[in-house]
């Protein structure tokens, strides 16, 4: 049990700061809340660097210590410390301010319980946390926009988590265990390995916004503040991802869920990109764009076990993805959610102006930035995959996407009007916004951090 437990110190420190943080809020104190949110997240994150090369169970092998799971928790947690810095900067004095902080750090430990799991009933339990807390941070606005998308969100998870939980019973019934390392004798039973893959692709597609169960996305993060749909668009998903991967993993090539998954991906591409060409809000925008990018992350989820890259490729690109998609909310934040309403905003927020445009050049994968390493290496797992066809569609869709970002790039310099609003600005936003602009320049110099532990 000690062995363990040692293995679980990141989950337990995040657990003991939640309890915390709930007390803080309780006296209405948030930003001792954010203090206590932000402390623990950096205790957690240390414990997470000393479990660097491990590769393991705990627990009967419910729950996986490995490199996806690890490395997840490398990057979520940084992820969430931002976001919750980003609350700050958006609803600084707001009713119940505490408790976005506490939801958020529930639903985080729900998503590494989501990357790490190794058991059919961690997975559904991972989904139940993370879908609780996200449907109670998208109503916090309370007026009628968020309470629309909450429940959208609520009925749509709902139906989502429960044909996920029926479905992994075939699979349950086809392997004789709940623990995923034995779908390796369920090749035997097509039938039923067909029908637990699509009922999980509809539970983990769900939670990862892939087409076509992506409808609650943009209404969600749209009725949301903008800080929270930042933190939805990559914790959970991300989550959602390496999920799908831990499941994916241990499943026989012989079903053919290397073709679904590639089907799925080719959808969620191009959709996400041709719906965000035509929307005149940004954060929907930047929705169907976290759609067509959850498309990118499935190229690297199709060469699990055919590819020595599928791993590295879904950490780098994960590691990026949260840091242009994070950014780029956080300039939103700052500059409006309406495409009019950016009209000369470079010209206004030179600096802010300049990292908008690093990260919507990143989303779209131009060099020499960190998304642009992130897909090269999705590109080359699913090539040495057998998946050639594959890549040359998401290349197509890169092209595609700067069509969707350069969009707003071009409103971005145009002549500032003389009513423009004033700009939001606070010094936890900087801070976001300047943490992961240095990590999109930067990073993608050091991909070799990310792939050589």
């Amino acid at each position: 049990m000690s062995r363990d437990l040692s293995y679980l110190l990141p989950e337990l420190v995040l657990m003991i700061t939640v309890a915390l943080m709930l007390a803080g809020e309780m006296l209405r104190f948030p930003r001792v809340v954010l203090a206590i949110g932000l402390g623990g997240l950096a205790l957690a994150l240390w414990f997470s660097f000393q479990l660097l090369g491990s590769d393991t169970t705990v627990f009967g092998g419910t729950y996986r210590i490995g490199t996806l799971a690890i490395w997840s928790k490398m990057i979520l947690l940084p992820a969430t410390a931002l976001s919750l810095l980003l609350v700050r900067a958006e609803l600084a004095g707001r009713f119940r301010e505490g408790s976005i902080y506490s939801l958020m750090m529930l639903v985080t430990i729900g998503a590494l319980m989501l990357s790490g799991s190794g058991d059919m009933m961690l997975l559904v339990l991972g989904i139940v946390i993370t879908g609780l807390g996200s449907f109670a941070l998208v109503a916090y606005p309370a007026d009628d926009a968020a309470t629309e998308a909450s429940m959208k969100f609520l009925v749509f998870g709902s139906v989502a988590g429960a044909v996920m939980t029926y479905g992994l019973t075939f699979w349950y019934a086809g392997a004789g265990s709940t623990l995923f390392s034995a779908l390796a004798g369920i090749g035997d039973a097509p039938l039923l390995a067909a029908a637990g893959l699509l009922a999980v692709l509809v539970g983990l597609g769900y939670k990862a916004a892939l087409v076509p169960f992506h409808f609650w996305a943009p209404d969600a993060y749209d009725g949301a503040p903008v800080s929270v749909a930042a933190y939805m668009s990559v914790v959970t998903k991300i989550a959602g991802i390496f999920a799908l991967a831990q499941v994916l993993r241990d499943l026989p090539a012989e079903t053919g869920w290397q073709w679904a998954i590639a089907a799925v991906a080719v959808l969620t591409m191009t959709y996400g990109y041709l719906t965000a060409l035509v929307q005149s809000n940004l954060v929907r925008l930047l929705a169907y764009s976290s759609v067509a990018q959850s498309g990118y992350f499935l190229l690297g989820l199709v060469a699990i076990g055919s590819s020595a890259l599928s791993q590295e490729s879904l950490i780098v690109f994960a590691a990026a993805y949260a840091a242009m998609n994070i950014g780029a909310f956080t300039i939103i934040h700052i500059g409006g959610r309406d495409l009019e309403s950016f009209t000369g905003f470079g010209r206004r927020a030179p600096f802010s102006g300049v990292a908008m445009v690093v990260f919507l050049l990143s989303l779209a994968g131009i060099p020499p930035l960190f998304g642009f390493f992130g897909k090269a290496l999705l590109f080359g797992a699913a090539i040495e995959a057998g998946f050639l066809w594959l890549v040359v569609i998401a290349i197509l869709n890169s092209v595609l996407s700067l069509a969707v970002y350069l969009r707003i790039v071009v409103v971005m310099y145009r002549p500032a009007p003389e009513t423009a609003a004033p700009l939001s600005t606070s010094s936890a936003g900087t801070v976001v916004w300047t943490a992961t602009l240095l990590a999109t320049l930067l990073l993608g110099l050091f991909t070799q951090v990310f792939t050589a532990v």
